[in-house]
């Protein structure tokens, strides 16, 4: 099930933008401290790095990603979510808009 709408949070208005813009992403906190993000990759190929574990959940649109390590592609889309181990990183292909929410932790 894709999250449609996370209630009682704080959002840092200030974007985070990475490469050149491709990645756009707003911090979120909520009441309990939990982190989380919410963005959109444009299409693109692009090498992220984790310090903490994350789990990227697809709102909209449709990426391919491959884990460190790994030689292989896999697919997700609306409702999917991968996770990403903490000290590691992970490639991701866009085609399409691809929106998210980056879940820490």
């Amino acid at each position: 099930m894709t999250t449609e709408k996370i209630d009682g949070v704080s959002v840092a208005t200030q974007a985070s933008v990475y490469f050149d813009g491709k990645c756009i992403s707003h911090g979120i906190t909520l009441p309990d401290g939990t982190r989380k993000s919410v963005g959109v990759i444009l299409p693109a190929t692009l090498t992220f790095q984790t310090g903490a574990p994350e789990a990227m959940e697809c709102v909209a649109g449709g990426c391919e990603y491959k884990l460190a390590g790994s030689d292989t592609w896999l697919r997700s889309g609306p409702g999917d979510t991968f996770s990403i181990p903490g000290n590691s990183s992970f490639d991701i292909r866009v085609s399409e808009a691809y929106h998210y929410i980056c879940h820490f932790g």
